[in-house]
């Protein structure tokens, strides 16, 4: 099967990874943290706002891999602190329609 790597910039980090990777009909998207890609900084605000960053950083790699948001089937979620889940849900509830994406959420 064919591979290529997504890429929306420069890496954020030295890191060596992808922050995507195309495996045929396929995309498959690295973990995202709330940094702004344009400040190389952590996203102003608070824990809402940083969901919203990491889904928007998502976003931007779905974009330049040539697909979107409506088109994923699985996301797995990271929580520091499970009390933040309702909030979680809050910020994460507006990105998808009726069709939302099977999901994995651990603390």
């Amino acid at each position: 099967m064919k591979k290529s790597a997504v890429h929306t910039g420069p890496p954020a980090t030295g890191a060596p990874y992808s922050p995507g990777i195309i495996a045929g009909d396929l995309v498959f998207v690295s973990g995202q943290v709330p940094l702004d890609p344009k400040t190389k900084q952590l996203a102003e605000g608070g824990f809402e706002e940083h969901v919203v960053q990491c889904i928007k950083n998502v976003e931007s790699i779905l974009l330049a891999a040539g697909t979107d948001l409506a088109h994923v089937v699985k996301v797995t979620i990271f929580l520091k602190d499970l009390n933040n889940f309702g909030r979680l849900n809050a910020a994460y509830g507006s990105f998808w329609g009726d069709v939302r994406p099977a999901r994995s959420c651990v603390e």
